[in-house]
């Protein structure tokens, strides 16, 4: 089973997203060492306990090693230069317990020892790094690593309890023994399936922030401006609270293209969208509604509140310049026109149609201002 996991996650690295192949690659080897590493100790008896003892669980726990370095990769973390000393200490002591002072007990704890180090990396890993992920996958990948490092200390505790220890691992008169392989077997076999889940959850979660955001800005696109706009209109519709759109242009651009080019253009919208990200504050939302032009959602905020809001993303604009390389720096004005909820207002779209009206009153105006409609 461990070798089919391995091969089928061979048979879909080549579909995975670039940034996710270093990580699936890591696991599918990973998985391959787990699964050779328990062949290795399968037949532990037919060749030199020196050299099969230390091979095989070297082989497990490489593959574990490999386990956590996939989820670090996955996670977009650095490369621990050290990453693989605790396997090779760990196979260094299995060999002084099997060829120099033979002992069953030494060779537990040794491995023992790695492994509940390794699977409580990992497992730290999942927790640590994925905070905002809320994902089942990564949930059951995390309690399989550990059960698993928790099975393995049970076990060591175990062995030091009894009387007398078994022979070897391939003791069947040992529970313990029986046990071990179907819990061991949890991580490249269910674990392989919950790592396969874990890609896919991310790459679904990129389709749809793709379908709900600009490609350009990064902001909230038109679609989900308006679907949130929508709910926001309706809440406060049935709750009889202060509800305002702003739509916010800015001034001028047409000449930003013809004098500087579309490239200059797109990073003056960029410069632009990150202003308006960063002063709106609490429930307030931006999004771009299409080239030029932005709209700011101003939830639960009376007319004056909601006036002075965009009243300080008008002046943001306006104190910040784009610094451009081979190019003067450049000042960027925007105007804004506000539509505030009225009580005979029936959908979102009558409050946008009305802060339209507001900003080409802003525009005729003198531009670089704020007007509004209530």
């Amino acid at each position: 089973m461990m070798l089919l996991n391995g091969g089928l996650l061979g048979l879909v690295h080549r579909d995975l997203p670039h940034d996710i192949r270093p990580s699936a690659l890591d696991w599918r080897v990973g998985t391959l060492l787990m699964a050779g590493g328990s062949v290795l100790v399968a037949f532990q008896q037919f060749l030199p306990p020196e050299f099969m003892l230390p091979l095989g669980n070297g082989f497990m726990l490489v593959g574990l090693t490999l386990y956590w370095r996939s989820l670090r990769r996955f996670y977009g973390r650095r490369d621990i230069p050290w990453i693989f000393l605790p396997a090779l200490f760990a196979v260094i002591g299995i060999y002084g317990f099997a060829a120099i002072l033979p002992s069953f007990s030494g060779r537990v704890f040794i491995a023992t020892v790695a492994m509940v180090f390794l699977n409580s990396a990992a497992a730290w890993t999942l927790r640590r790094y994925a905070l905002d992920e809320v994902s089942m996958s990564r949930r059951v990948l995390s309690i399989i690593f550990i059960v698993t490092g928790t099975f393995m200390a049970l076990r060591c505790v175990i062995f030091f309890m009894l009387p007398s220890t078994p022979p070897n691992s391939l003791d069947n008169t040992n529970l313990v023994n029986v046990i071990t392989p179907i819990v061991v077997g949890l991580l490249p076999i269910i674990g392989t399936t919950a790592f396969l889940l874990l890609c896919s959850d991310r790459i679904k979660r990129r389709w749809e922030r793709a379908a709900s955001t600009d490609y350009l800005t990064g902001l909230a696109n038109r679609r989900t401006i308006v679907t949130i706009g929508q709910e926001r209109f309706a809440a406060a519709q049935a709750s009889r609270v202060g509800f305002t759109v702003a739509v916010i242009d800015i001034d001028h651009f047409k000449a930003i293209n013809d004098k500087l080019g579309h490239d200059i253009g797109d990073e003056a919208l960029k410069h632009i969208a990150r202003i308006l990200e960063k002063n709106c504050r609490g429930p307030n939302m931006v999004g771009r509604h299409g080239g030029e032009e932005f709209v700011a959602l101003f939830d639960r905020a009376s007319a004056e509140s909601a006036k002075a809001a965009a009243e300080r993303l008008r002046a943001a604009v306006d104190a910040a310049s784009l610094t451009l390389v081979g190019h003067d720096p450049l000042r960027i004005k925007i105007s804004i026109g506000m539509g505030v909820m009225r009580a005979e207002d029936r959908t979102f779209d009558d409050v946008l149609r009305r802060a339209d009206q507001a900003l080409y009153q802003a525009k005729n105006n003198g531009r670089n201002r704020l007007e509004s409609l209530g």
